[in-house]
């Protein structure tokens, strides 16, 4: 056991003789208004909990893609900076040698490191530092596709049998895991930390949710989203988590790969709607299609939350609630994708329910990500802003306060580190020296808001790209597999909402940013080659 001080101009934090636990919770295609501290309509006390006693970034950004995200969170590296997405020459593969996981450089600091849920990365969890883990696609069947696969699961000495009859539920099932590890962990290093990496399915696609969760929102958003935006809108505005207008609808924009109009009205019914046109334009049988999926997103965020619930009650139970650090976010923002995988959808059965398959769609989507632009995949507002709730009673003394710090999943690693007595390795166990980190500690954000600031931030996804200096942002679209738009330029101090596209009263701001946009690619070159 170690002696930690941390010092914050705010004396947030006291001397303690014991290093933080860490919990991360990561939800899944969760637009970054969907939870009710977030300005949402959705029933989320869990996580309002922690919020009302913790913290609230309003400026957290992602990489605005699922395994993307899940290597910065874990690496501390941008994405590309360990071969976990492309960019130019640069290929998605197998992570360098030097890029280790949080979970493996937390054992020299004495924690042990749990995983229960989606992984979506290279290698195996247990081969990368952590002790216990389940819920991979390696493990179980109820991966992306399907939530009420797989009755069961045996890892080493944990196990969860389901009676006949017992309705499986993966975020259900996960939890379970992640309790019974923690219960082990009670048992077995009660006087050691703990990092637990709890990663949902939730709200992915496809739609799937327990009837008893989605009843619980019938008839809620027959009002549709551009209500339901308005009103999304006026709350986060009331709240002082946005300073900007409304983005404006895309209309026209849905990911490449969608099924098409004709082919959704075919293989699910005449309900669906392939664009985010107009609510009052829909039929009244779109209208009632439509509002019966974002019935069902919302169950999948409630029931979501529920679990936390019982994550936190396991913690109390513990008396480990006070001395954890729990961190909640988004992998990337809400969903326009529409298309059907896994076991296909059966037009004869509930929405929701196992054998249907529907995707959130760009309606629902815009909505979700409220008030920004664009969806998951996109490098705009809409695509890469994430909720991003932290707490830890024993740490920090702000209760139910805003920062507005810009940050990134590439901060995550090393403020955990730092908690822990430590820091991302400079070199190699051979003395070769290592990239530098890109990220920031935001362990200063948690005494006093406006205390830390990144140089830049920078993404690349499938074509899109965007780099943010202060609050000058370049953001591009993509127009192929990996071909970019040019580029377009936004102040998101006054339109996060990237309506005003300012690249031609401001060529060589645009200019200036594309630069370094370029050079943190060679850099990134530079460092694989080595």
């Amino acid at each position: 056991m170690i002696t930690v001080w941390l010092s914050v101009n705010s004396n947030a934090f006291a001397q303690k003789d014991t290093r933080p636990n860490v919990l991360f919770i990561l939800a899944d295609d969760m637009g970054f208004s969907d939870a009710g501290c977030y300005g949402g309509e959705i029933n989320t006390p869990n996580i309002d909990r922690l919020a009302r006693g913790g913290l609230r970034f309003t400026q957290h950004y992602s990489t605005g893609r699922c395994w993307p995200s899940r290597a910065a969170i874990l690496t501390g590296y941008y994405p590309q900076h360990v071969q976990r997405d492309s960019v130019l020459d640069i290929e998605l593969g197998t992570r360098p040698e030097w890029a280790k996981l949080l979970p493996d450089l937390l054992k020299a600091y004495g924690y042990q490191s749990y995983h229960s849920g989606k992984w979506h990365l290279d290698g195996k969890p247990t081969e990368n530092g952590f002790d216990r883990s389940w819920g991979s696609k390696e493990y179980h069947g109820a991966g992306d596709d399907r939530y009420f696969a797989t009755p069961g699961w045996k890892e080493d000495d944990l196990e969860r049998d389901v009676a006949e009859g017992e309705q499986y539920y993966s975020t259900i099932a996960l939890v379970d895991h992640a309790i019974a590890c923690l219960r082990l962990h009670e048992k077995d290093h009660k006087d050691e930390p703990f990092f637990q990496y709890l990663a949902f399915y939730s709200p992915h696609f496809p739609l799937h949710a327990l009837q008893v969760d989605i009843n619980k929102y019938r008839g809620v958003y027959k009002k549709g989203w551009d209500v339901v935006r308005e009103e999304r809108f006026k709350k986060m505005k009331e709240k002082g988590l946005v300073n900007t207008e409304l983005s404006s609808r895309e209309e026209g924009i849905v990911p490449r790969w969608n099924l098409s109009e004709e082919e959704l009205q075919e293989k699910i019914g005449p309900g669906e709607a392939a664009w985010a046109v107009a609510w009052d334009t829909l039929t009244e049988e779109q209208k009632h299609h439509q509002a019966t999926k974002m019935a069902i997103h919302a169950a999948m965020i409630t029931r979501m939350d529920t679990e936390i619930g019982r994550v936190i009650k396991q913690l109390e139970k513990m008396d480990a609630y006070d001395n954890t650090l729990i961190f909640f976010a988004s992998d990337n923002g809400a969903s326009a994708e529409q298309i059907i995988r896994g076991d296909l959808h059966d037009k004869t059965v509930p929405l929701g329910s196992a054998r249907s398959y529907v995707c959130l769609g760009p309606g629902w989507s815009t909505a979700a990500n409220t008030p920004f632009k664009l969806h998951k995949h996109w490098n705009h507002e809409g695509g890469i802003s994430s909720p991003l709730v932290v707490h830890w009673p024993d740490g920090i003394q702000a209760r139910g306060e805003l920062r507005t710090d810009v940050s990134h999943f590439i901060d995550i690693a090393p403020t955990i580190l730092e908690l822990a007595g430590g820091k991302l390795p400079e070199q190699t166990d051979k003395g070769i020296a290592l990239p530098r980190p890109p990220g920031i500690s935001l362990v200063d954000t948690f005494g006093r808001d406006g205390s830390t600031q990144h140089e830049s931030l920078w993404w690349y996804h499938q074509g899109n790209r965007a780099l943010r200096r202060g609050d000058w942002k370049i953001s591009a679209k993509s127009e192929s597999e990996n071909d970019s738009g040019p580029w377009e330029l936004y102040n998101l101090e006054a339109d996060r909402a990237e309506m005003q596209n300012l690249a031609e009263k401001y060529p060589e701001k645009v200019k200036e940013l594309a630069a370094e946009w370029e050079k943190t690619v060679e850099g990134f070159r530079g460092d694989l080659k080595k």
